[in-house]
């Protein structure tokens, strides 16, 4: 039997007059991370809306505990020992990237690994390596979850 062939998303985006091709490799880190952003914003939203309805200020709210700089900065933390040599490069010209922004109540640390992480992201997404971003994100998230469930043990040990 023959397998019908798929188009992901992407293919459909393409379709949208004045819609160009972004190559990873020339873009800056800061464009990278600009998309990078938005993907991982969306990957979170689905996550959390996947958890059920809820008022859509408490899904922002859980939204916010991964979206924010502290999170993505511990979450590049335990990715780190995961990446590939050029892996590492794009996430270390992500967080070394100047960007006009200040950090909104983040250390200048956390904002500028939050940036790489991004960077990263934006960077596999635009290769179109699911599997990759996906494995890595998968390991961020992971990583907080066990913090997560470290946290309410030492909070349970303490009433």
């Amino acid at each position: 039997m023959e397998k019908s062939v798929e188009f992901g998303f992407e293919h459909y985006m393409e379709q949208i007059p004045g819609m160009g091709k972004v190559d990873p490799r020339a873009s800056s880190p800061l464009v990278l991370a600009y998309i990078g952003d938005c993907v991982f914003d969306l990957i979170i939203k689905m996550m959390v809306a996947g958890r059920g309805n809820r008022q859509v200020h408490k899904l922002h709210e859980e939204t916010s505990h991964y979206v924010q700089a502290s999170a993505q900065s511990f979450m590049m933390r335990a990715m780190q020992e995961h990446l590939t040599e050029e892996e590492h490069a794009v996430y270390r010209r992500g967080r070394n990237a100047r960007s006009v922004s200040p950090a909104k109540n983040q250390s200048i640390t956390d904002y500028r690994r939050a940036t790489g992480f991004e960077a990263l992201i934006g960077y596999l997404y635009l290769n179109r390596e699911y599997a990759r971003l996906t494995e890595l994100v998968s390991i961020g998230l992971e990583s907080m979850r066990a913090a997560d469930r470290e946290e309410s043990t030492e909070d349970a040990g303490k009433s």
